[in-house]
């Protein structure tokens, strides 16, 4: 005997529209994912320095404002290499799951890449001057 299977009824939401779930399973997490936030902060610190002295009349050639540009460029790289390897396996994840998520998650891939070149050139720009 053969039965002919039916799929289930599709959940919808309130606006009739299907049901996407909120989160994907991250399967290979990256090295730096415990560390995230504790280098985030290192960056900020750095930053606020850096600012600091620049806002009080500091030369931006002083070693005031350019060695907190060195170590919080230098962090603020290693960071951002970390979340783009996640965004871009995150994208990965969520193509099959919703295509416009995964999409978004490319677009904001390619933000992290611009961010990652302009912390690169803080980190040469901290070493050249002076």
């Amino acid at each position: 005997m053969e039965l002919d299977r039916q799929e289930g009824p599709e959940q919808l939401d309130a606006s009739g529209r299907p049901l996407v779930p909120q989160r994907v399973a991250e399967t290979k997490p990256t090295a730096l994912q415990d560390w995230f936030i504790y280098l985030s902060v290192v960056v900020l610190i750095c930053g606020t320095i850096a600012i600091s002295a620049l806002e009080l009349g500091a030369a931006p050639a002083e070693p005031i404002v350019r060695l907190p540009v060195f170590i919080g460029a230098a962090v603020l790289s290693v960071v951002t290499v970390d979340a783009i390897v996640r965004v871009w396996r995150s994208a990965w994840a969520w193509l099959p799951v919703s295509r416009d998520r995964g999409l978004f998650r490319f677009v904001w891939a390619a933000v992290l890449v611009g961010v990652l070149l302009v912390a690169l050139a803080a980190l040469g720009w901290s070493v050249l001057v002076g």
